[in-house]
């Protein structure tokens, strides 16, 4: 069954805002990644390179808060209010290509779903009501 978190946007100030969010809900982050952390064929400027590329803070044990700061290969700087997506976590491959391809339709694909360095099964979208998604599937899970 899929899980759906908030998932923030920022024109770098990520790492400052979960930090704060940190601080009211307590916890630790799960995971924090910066763009210097990627592989890219494209050199990373040095102004991005500490920004953050994935952040998660568990707030419950069903929700997770996950941000990233904006980045130009991913699209246009992000715009207060319009600067959250809905993450979509699936149990399978073809759970996340079900949703994907479902929410999808008749909207624009930003990032096809793929296999991704970080371990997930990744894609991300806007669908054709201009809600941004995002739908993954970790591949670590297979394990548990």
């Amino acid at each position: 069954m899929a899980t759906i978190n908030p998932y923030i946007n920022f024109n770098g100030s990520c790492e400052d805002a979960f930090n704060f969010y940190r601080n009211v809900f307590g916890g630790d982050f799960e995971y924090v990644g910066r763009y210097k952390d990627m592989p890219s064929e494209e050199p990373i400027s040095e102004a991005d390179a500490n920004k953050i590329m994935h952040i998660s803070l568990r707030i419950s044990n069903e929700t997770v808060l996950m941000g990233s700061d904006t980045h130009e290969a991913f699209g246009p700087p992000c715009v207060a209010g319009t600067n959250i997506s809905i993450s979509v976590n699936t149990d399978s491959e073809k759970e996340a290509e079900n949703i994907f391809n479902g929410l999808s339709t008749d909207g624009q694909i930003i990032m096809p779903l793929g296999k991704t360095f970080w371990g997930s099964y990744f894609g991300m979208f806007t669908d054709k009501f201009g809600i941004n998604w995002m739908v993954s599937y970790d591949y670590e899970q297979e394990g548990s």
